[in-house]
């Protein structure tokens, strides 16, 4: 994984391949929470979505914008994928659950998308719906010994990263992530018409 703004670092690949018992707690709350028809957003290997088939939960909807992830998802056995980007207008339907695991917040991409992505949220969720979401929050990273943060705001949020990802011989093309922090997501639902609990 190489990013501008750290050093090069890697993922082990059985990581993104996790069943069920490998994946974090707060993961697993997700999936087990999940209800109705379910929409799995970047769901890479399909890991969430075959836990949930195994939980018999059949009605899930696994998308992801890499040709590649959609074959391997349909190899390992995803019932209903979708290769799309979320973002994307012709990518319709109706959800009860959405899920975004694994800092899924990063497909927005950066701030700046907030109001693009809940105005997407609108149109994807039935009512009563709920968005599962995991991110972390960076601010760590810039704190000092004495617990000041020391964040240059003329750089822009300090979630907003840039990636591009290698395997073997295989370079991916660059992309943007956002990782958000709770109180900044919290305004931005607010501001959008959703409420978000931690």
């Amino acid at each position: 994984v190489f990013s501008s703004q750290f050093e090069e670092d890697e993922i082990p690949v059985s990581q993104l391949f996790r069943n069920l018992d490998m994946m974090p707690a707060i993961e697993q709350q997700a999936l087990q929470l999940a209800k109705g028809r379910i929409l799995d957003c970047g769901a890479g290997s399909g890991c969430h979505s075959l836990a949930l088939q195994a939980m018999g939960k059949e009605d899930v909807m696994a998308i992801d914008i890499s040709p590649l992830s959609v074959e391997v998802m349909q190899q390992r056995g995803v019932k209903q994928v979708v290769q799309a980007d979320f973002f994307d207008e012709r990518f319709v339907g109706k959800f009860d659950t959405i899920l975004m695991l694994m800092n899924g917040s990063g497909i927005i991409g950066k701030l700046e998308n907030m109001g693009a992505f809940f105005a997407k949220m609108k149109q994807l969720l039935n009512p009563g719906g709920c968005i599962y979401m995991d991110s972390s929050d960076l601010r760590y990273l810039f704190e000092d010994e004495d617990g000041s943060f020391l964040v240059d705001l003329a750089a822009g949020y300090y979630g907003e990263i840039d990636f591009r990802m290698q395997y073997k011989q295989i370079k991916g093309e660059p992309f943007d992530w956002l990782y958000v922090d709770f109180q900044t997501l919290s305004y931005y639902a607010a501001e959008n018409g959703f409420k978000a609990e931690l």
